[in-house]
């Protein structure tokens, strides 16, 4: 079965049900789509954190996270130097992950040349939206994001595989993956087809 009953009597995605946090997450967050900057560099950052952990641990340090990275804004976060890369590793408060912090300041970098190309990081992301219409999917790449994670890692991005693109686009509102008895899913299918998608 692909949902859980909450509280409320309402059906919803199953592994909104898997820790307490993830409830108001999914809820309020998964999903729905985003066009700012910020938010989305930090969600990519974020999901390369994630590799070989838990959602659950990046989910508990995400606001340690923002305060070490200045809320994820890439301006800041490109004109750090390896000083701040000893201070970042020594901060219990975040994963302690030379490749992964080292990863943020060079993708921020990156993130710069893409807003001076593009217009902005959400022009280019929103380019390759999955099909509005589709039904969620349970694999987890598509062809979408194979193609998102091979231009970002042509712009030179690292942490940026498939999986954690997909991931990305699935959290980010590039495709609607709320299963279809979920409560939530017809709210994000609402936002979405109001959303003024980037660059348009």
């Amino acid at each position: 079965m692909a949902t859980i009953m909450g509280s409320d009597g309402k059906a919803r995605c199953r592994w909104s049900g898997a820790a307490p946090e993830f409830l108001g997450y999914h809820d309020t967050e998964w999903g729905f789509p985003i066009a700012d900057d910020h938010r989305l560099f930090e969600k990519l950052c974020l999901e390369g954190f994630q590799s070989r952990l838990s959602w659950r641990t990046i989910l508990a340090k995400r606001g340690n996270f923002r305060t070490a990275f200045h809320d994820f804004d890439f301006d800041r976060i490109a004109r750090f130097t390896g000083r701040d890369v000893e201070r970042l590793l020594k901060d219990d408060g975040i994963v302690r992950h030379r490749g992964k912090i080292e990863a943020v300041i060079n993708n921020a970098q990156r993130a710069q040349e893409i807003v001076k190309q593009e217009g902005s990081l959400a022009a280019f992301v929103w380019r390759y939206e999955s099909d509005r219409y589709a039904k969620p999917q349970t694999a987890s790449t598509s062809a979408e994001s194979v193609a998102l994670s091979k231009a970002l890692k042509k712009q030179g991005w690292k942490f940026v595989g498939p999986t954690t693109v997909y991931a990305f686009m699935q959290a980010m509102g590039l495709i609607n993956d709320h299963v279809e008895d979920c409560v939530i899913r017809a709210e994000v299918e609402r936002a979405r087809k109001s959303f003024k998608r980037p660059g348009r």
